[in-house]
């Protein structure tokens, strides 16, 4: 696979390449996410959000604590993604953005012309079919996530888990990358919302 355009892999103040998977609970983000990092060329990291939430210890908290811990969660994982490309990294990101102050968090942060924005979608039957399998999870989270997740509406790539394979939507994604246009997702969201 070719370099990326707008890399610079010689010098270290080069970003690196965020690919953002971005969808529901249970829609396939981390499984497209490992295969993935099979097909590319260049070194790449995953970073999912669930290990950034795996790290922390379990205190009793009062809900408001709750929230309070989650946002500060989020907002730490979106300065590590920042961090990594900003160190020349290239990162498969898999998030949920499922409040709107978390995809303008993101945009303020992550360099919106090395972004590529991949709206992963899943019927929602087959959603509540894996959150039942996988019993981690509680019953209808996905379900209500769904229209939230993808209100922005705009993506570089989208792919549906209920008609492909993880390797099939790994490959569409793979193959996007290497002449990915200009204006990026994430910069035409950058104007909408004046950041």
């Amino acid at each position: 696979m070719r370099e990326h355009p707008g890399t610079e892999r010689d010098g270290h103040d080069a970003n690196g390449l965020i690919v953002f998977l971005n969808g529901t609970s249970s829609s396939g983000k981390s499984s497209i996410a490992r295969e993935l990092l099979t097909l590319l060329d260049e070194p790449y990291f995953h970073l999912p959000v669930d290990a950034f939430h795996a790290m922390r210890s379990r205190p009793q908290l009062t809900p408001a604590e709750v929230d309070d811990t989650l946002k500060r969660t989020w907002r730490g994982f979106h300065r590590a993604v920042a961090g990594m490309a900003a160190a020349g990294n290239n990162v498969v990101v898999d998030h949920v953005l499922s409040e709107p102050w978390r995809l303008e968090d993101c945009l303020a942060l992550f360099p919106a012309d090395q972004v590529v924005l991949v709206g992963v979608h899943c019927p929602v039957d087959e959603l509540e079919r894996r959150e039942r399998a996988r019993g981690d999870r509680p019953a209808g989270l996905a379900a209500s996530q769904v229209p939230r997740v993808h209100a922005h509406g705009t993506y570089d790539v989208e792919c549906d888990t209920g008609t492909a394979t993880p390797l099939d939507c790994a490959r569409r994604i793979a193959h996007f990358l290497p002449e990915r246009p200009v204006p990026t997702a994430f910069q035409r969201l950058r104007r909408q919302h004046g950041i």
